[in-house]
């Protein structure tokens, strides 16, 4: 079957809107800011607007990044609504109310445990990244190099630099045309995904410092708290990165890194080198995500949220024990 092009839903649309995650991470942002800058180049009839929640300024260089929308436009009416990166209605934020009350939706994923309900939705799990998906329902010889870098800069993230086991031949096939665009490659890695903050850098000390080994050194576990998150004055967007790190550590298949976001309410990341789905165990708590990359928010003291994450990591470490 012939591949679609993102042109063909486009088709009698006069205002479209571009919406993705809350915590809009490099393939969240890459994604949305990429169709934008598609619509933008290739359908001047289409008026789009891009809602997000704030992103990192380290994704500023992006063509469109001052666009963004944090708030809904009010009495604004969407002939489209183009979701990139969801994996359940409640991530998307501020844009959730045009679910219903654009005319039309259109998703675009890679999360096993998508399961939304849309005009179209094209969910592919096994693929590296939301970017690498939509970069194939453009016409290549009509991406621009500013839609090029965004969507370059979201296969970097979300492929970990093309290091996970979700990158393909196809990725890099995918990363090969881009940089064909004359994306400035190295320096989108460098300055986006490996450049660190001095404070971001103490995060990160701190969290290996401070992490604990269990089961025989096959999982580690590090969280943050709110006074401490208070003392070095960062937000949400400086504790990306802290949960790959500890996942490096030699012996180590899940990484858990979870920091408060209210009284005794944690934001969990959990990662895994080769055998464990980490979706399947963030699910028992209202999560989800990628096999190898997942997340929930629990509740409780951070004993309490080891405690019954522990008890579904077990399980999965050691299934001949069930």
């Amino acid at each position: 079957m012939k591949q679609k092009n993102i042109g063909e839903f486009l088709k009698g649309v006069r205002i479209a809107a571009v919406a993705g995650h809350v915590n809009p991470d490099g393939d969240c942002v890459g994604a949305c800011l990429g169709v934008y800058n598609y619509i933008r180049d290739n359908f001047p009839e289409t008026d789009v607007d891009v809602y997000l929640q704030k992103p990192r300024q380290v994704f500023q260089f992006m063509n469109g990044f001052n666009s963004i929308h944090t708030e809904l436009i009010p009495g604004k009416q969407y002939d489209l609504l183009i979701l990139l990166d969801i994996s359940s209605r409640d991530r998307i934020g501020v844009a959730e109310p045009l679910v219903d009350a654009a005319e039309k939706t259109l998703c675009f994923d890679h999360h096993v445990t998508n399961r939304g309900s849309y005009s179209w939705l094209f969910n592919v799990p096994e693929i590296s990244s939301t970017c690498e998906l939509v970069f194939s329902f453009m016409d290549e010889t009509k991406v621009s190099r500013n839609c090029a870098e965004c969507i370059y800069t979201g296969i970097v993230h979300d492929t970990g630099v093309f290091q996970y086991s979700s990158t393909s031949p196809d990725t890099l096939r995918a990363a090969a045309k881009l940089m064909e665009k004359g994306v400035p490659f190295s320096e989108i890695i460098e300055r986006t995904f490996f450049e660190k903050t001095y404070v971001q850098n103490q995060l990160l000390g701190r969290s290996l410092m401070e992490s604990i080994l269990l089961f025989n050194g096959r999982l580690i576990i590090s969280y943050m708290r709110q006074r401490d998150m208070r003392f070095y004055g960062v937000t949400s967007a400086d504790m990306e990165g802290i949960v790959s790190q500890l996942r490096n550590t030699a012996g180590v298949e899940v990484a858990v890194f979870m920091y408060e976001t209210d009284s005794e309410v944690y934001k969990v990341s959990l990662r895994s080198r080769e055998t464990v789905d980490v979706s399947e165990i963030a699910q028992h708590f209202g999560g989800g995500g990628h096999i190898r990359a997942a997340g929930a928010t629990m509740q409780g003291t951070p004993h309490d949220v080891i405690n019954n994450l522990t008890y579904y990591i077990e399980k999965a470490l050691y299934p001949e024990k069930e």
